[in-house]
């Protein structure tokens, strides 16, 4: 109710105005008034910042192929790629410049609390039964913004898979809901970082898997890896500074082709 009685304030301060200055006031287009975050201007290689970051933390599941987008808040060649494969994928000029029509089709995917329209927070936290964000090595915060990146990426490999609905059977576990499972110690899971899906209904656990490495994980273990004949897991343990172990790709799903140098 402010916002609207300050617009209008200034719409009638801009009459009182000569007729040059009274066309750009009025045509000057209002902020788009989102939830969850609005960017202010257009962004392209060589900006910096809080927007940027937040840029790229939903873009992130437009990596390519055995790559990663950093949330570092600069604006390199990795998020310019992102950006344009982000676009084509809706249809939009895809210049690697994120401007008004990139930030709109945002905004329609986006949640007020920030997750992407098919994801939510409630089935990331399922490892056990929904028992928050607490429990596992990091803060809940922490976790709840690994999990955030990581539903970004799950939208994009659902908009790859022709939108078709993916189900998220695991997410974050405490380090007691892990051990309740028999998760490996040092599961991504424990992080917030990592899911594991059921087959979408038309497309298969290798449809999956093959088209998860082009969306940002560096974890993917599917059909033929044991344990993983009716699930396929994904996870960003290359982004994990806090689990100990190396910053390297891992993706192993024989039975897709996936792993001994076939990926």
């Amino acid at each position: 109710m402010r916002a609207e009685t300050l617009r209008r304030a200034a719409v009638a301060f801009a009459l009182t105005l000569p007729g040059a200055a009274v066309a750009t006031l009025v045509a000057a287009p209002a902020a788009h008034a989102d939830g969850c975050y609005t960017w202010t201007r257009d962004l392209y290689e060589g900006r910096s910042g809080e927007d940027v970051r937040q840029l790229q933390i939903r873009v992130a599941g437009w990596a390519g192929r055995r790559d990663i987008v950093e949330t570092d808040g600069n604006y390199g060649p990795k998020t310019a790629a992102a950006v344009r494969r982000f676009q084509s994928a809706y249809g939009l000029p895809a210049d690697g410049i994120a401007g008004p029509q990139t930030y709109t089709k945002l905004y329609a995917l986006q949640d007020d609390d920030c997750t992407p329209a098919h994801f939510s927070y409630s089935e990331m936290d399922d490892g056990c039964g929904r028992g928050g964000w607490s429990g596992g090595p990091l803060s809940s915060a922490e976790t709840r913004d690994n999990a955030l990146r990581a539903m970004w990426k799950l939208e994009a490999l659902r908009r790859d898979l022709g939108d078709e609905p993916l189900r998220v059977t695991s997410g974050f576990r405490s380090e007691v809901c892990n051990r309740q499972v028999r998760g490996a110690s040092n599961s991504q899971h424990l992080y917030g970082n990592a899911a594991d899906l059921a087959a979408p209904s038309g497309s298969s656990l290798c449809d999956m898997a093959l088209n998860a490495r082009d969306h940002g994980f560096s974890g993917i273990y599917g059909p033929g890896y044991p344990d993983h004949e009716d699930h396929v897991h994904v996870d960003s343990r290359r982004e994990n500074n806090d689990d100990g172990i190396p910053n390297t790709t891992s993706w192993s799903a024989p039975d897709c082709g996936i792993g001994a140098g076939n990926d």
